[in-house]
């Protein structure tokens, strides 16, 4: 059984990558012990790790007959053709019962309803829960435990705690991400290799420049963050009503395993036995001469700002699936004529989607401002999105604002935005909006769990934003039973998975085919480098203003806008842009096309909705429209829809990707 402080337990959870390790790990001082099974997991990247059924079912009877517990992660996002896949392995871990499964994608928690199963279940990190909203929704799907969002701090547990009575897991120890938790997309758009399914090349280890204002800011390593490290702060965990202490490091070896065990271990006896004469630091020297990268308490007291970057190269770069380095910089890959037949290849194979052709094709546009609102109306744009993470120097859109476009707007379609991660103030805001005076507008785009069981009965339709990472048919279905009148479909979907998605999804279908969408978004405040450093040399911005700031490599700038609630959105250096397949996205079933537009002026946003409105008007025009569009930034990209999904790790290591004639891409 699980210790337990004043009524309260406390679980010291451990990773174990291997059944080897498990064998080590599950006899140490720890209470329970996580794992993944042959294949739907996020820690897929590194050979020979991982368990066999057979070897899940022999861990869960040891952990049980040591009065231990053992959990399966089952926490990728599934495609269409592994659901059925999935459901064959639920079948088996209902057989194997283990004591929970740890889910990201909601097509599981589907799968486990449809099939009448009883499984345990956990939500992932990467479902970034971060709201009483989002936890009353997963309690009242069956869901017994969170794994919080790694940005939340123990001030915020403590009130979800004693608001919801959930039980809450959090990371203490290990590897963290710069970014929120399933809002990652640079390794899917510049690799085709998702985050969000165990394969991240992690580009937030590159070495960069910060740029801004003409100048030039000394942080080599502006994004890499450093090792999670609780262990001085036992007793603020568990006040801060966290019943699961989480070590990070499933593909770590046994003895740094064990360590760390030990340590968190004996530390948590001893606050036990005696809280009052509690030694905080009695291993903390132990810990830091065998560490991987230097150590934060990251999130857990606040915003931590740059003393949570690691400033010096520790380990950052480094893939276990081949023991390699891989930290050289890649450029994204160029819109060609390769990659287009390609795409069309792969499409024809397929008959047209029975959606095809049964609707009117629609653009939608998402805007930073009222004059490029104005301006998306009269380019002729169906549908306007009034962002809810506005950018820098705009502010975000009053009352007034919006009654002032709803009087413009004729047929289009007006819709406010929510932010993409909510506060509890944050909730109060949008409620106060939403549930006084009737607004002129047609819809509200969600962009989380809570906020979808928060506002589906203010009277307002639901359209789903595209990071809700919707990626399969299943977790369509569960936002539209839900109340989500139209899904936009996942960022980081290859051609085959895209077509298959927008084949079988139950709900109206939109998706992002042009403009400069934020592949990182994060708490962490990029423009406090240009605050707190002196520059060391001048350069200017290539493609946007000096007065935003920029990460420069030698393959390309990534523009960084800052929006009002202080976070950070990092962009494709280049522009997404998939106009010369429209007649392909149209047979496959697309109804909504979406133009990310918050970067542009009103005269560029035009021209770009001028081209499309034409191609969706007669789509074999669309590569003719698309020869005669200049980009904006550094180029074209069709971003992750080129790739396959990562099913041949070896089209997309860097080396392959470097060794490429750039005029094949």
């Amino acid at each position: 059984m699980a210790r337990c402080f004043n009524g309260k337990e406390v679980e010291l959870l451990a990773p174990a990558g291997t059944f080897e390790i498990f064998e080590e790990v599950i006899k140490a001082n720890c209470d329970a012990v996580y794992f993944g099974g042959p294949s739907l997991n996020m820690r897929m990247m590194r050979k020979g790790y991982n368990f066999t059924h057979e070897q899940i079912t022999e861990a869960v009877q040891i952990a049980r007959a040591l009065g231990k517990r053992a959990y399966v992660t089952v926490n990728n996002l599934l495609n269409e053709g592994e659901l059925e896949e999935a459901a064959d392995y639920l079948r088996f871990l209902e057989s194997a019962a283990p004591d929970a499964i740890i889910v990201q994608d909601f097509a599981v928690l589907e799968l486990i309803r449809q099939l009448g199963l009883s499984i345990p279940v956990h939500s992932s990190v990467m479902m970034n829960v971060h709201n009483i909203e989002m936890v009353e929704a997963l309690k009242e799907l069956g869901v017994t435990r969170v794994v919080t969002s790694r940005e939340m701090d123990l001030a915020s547990t403590r009130y979800l705690k004693a608001q919801t009575g959930m039980e809450l897991e959090y990371f203490i120890h290990g590897d963290m991400c710069s970014v929120h938790g399933a809002n990652c997309y640079f390794s899917s758009l510049v690799f085709g290799m998702s985050s969000n399914r165990g394969k991240c090349l992690k580009p937030c280890r590159w070495d960069y420049r910060v740029k801004k204002d003409g100048f030039v800011y000394p942080s080599e390593y502006p994004l890499a963050v450093k090792d999670m490290y609780m262990y001085e702060h036992i007793p603020e965990l568990i006040h801060g009503g966290i019943t699961s202490f989480k070590i990070e490091g499933r593909m770590r070896d046994t003895a740094f395993v064990l360590m760390l065990i030990n340590a968190y271990g004996d530390a948590i006896d001893r606050y036990i036995a005696d809280p009052v004469g509690f030694e905080r630091a009695k291993d903390r020297d132990l810990l830091y001469e065998n560490r991987k990268r230097d150590f934060s308490t990251a999130y857990a007291f606040g915003r931590p700002g740059l003393s949570n970057m690691n400033k010096r190269y520790e380990g950052t770069g480094k893939f276990y699936s081949t023991g390699k380095v891989f930290s050289t910089p890649t450029e994204e890959r160029e819109l060609g004529e390769k990659r287009l037949n390609e795409i069309k290849e792969i499409w024809s194979e397929f008959s047209p989607s029975r959606k095809s052709g049964t609707s009117r094709l629609e653009l939608s546009v998402h805007v930073n401002n009222v004059t490029q609102a104005e301006a998306a109306m009269k380019a002729g744009a169906d549908h306007i999105y009034l962002s809810g993470d506005v950018y820098e120097p705009d502010h975000a859109f009053t009352k007034e604002e919006i009654k002032q476009l709803a009087a413009q707007k004729g047929d289009v379609k007006l819709y406010v935005c929510l932010p993409r991660m909510m506060t509890e103030l944050q909730f109060e805001i949008y409620d106060g909006l939403l549930s006084g005076e009737r607004l002129p507008i047609d819809g509200v785009m969600v962009t989380n769990l809570g906020a979808v069981r928060k506002f589906a009965g203010k009277g307002y339709p639901l359209v789903g934003d595209f990071n809700l990472n919707v990626y399969n048919k299943l977790s369509a279905g569960f936002y539209h039973n839900m109340g989500v009148t139209r899904l936009t479909a996942s960022m980081e979907l290859p051609a085959i998975d895209l077509r298959a998605l927008l084949a079988e999804a139950p709900a109206p279908m939109e998706a992002l085919v042009h403009g400069s969408p934020a592949l990182m978004y994060m708490e962490h405040d990029l423009y406090e480098n240009t605050e707190v450093f002196e520059p060391v040399g001048e350069e200017d911005n290539t493609y946007v203003a000096n007065s935003i700031l920029v990460l420069k490599t030698d393959k390309g700038e990534s523009p960084v806008y800052r929006d009002v609630h202080g976070r950070n959105h990092l962009t494709l250096a280049k522009e997404l842009c998939l106009l010369p397949l429209v007649r392909e996205l149209k047979e496959a079933g697309l109804e909504v096309f979406r133009i990310e537009g918050t970067t542009y002026s009103p005269e560029q946003l035009a021209t770009i909705i001028a081209a499309y409105k034409a191609a969706l008007n007669e789509p074999d025009r669309a590569e003719e429209l698309f020869a005669s569009l200049q980009p904006v930034y550094a180029g074209y990209t069709l971003g992750a829809l080129q790739f396959d999904g990562g099913a041949t790790q070896a089209n997309t290591t860097l080396s392959t990707l470097q060794a490429e004639p750039a005029g094949q891409r």
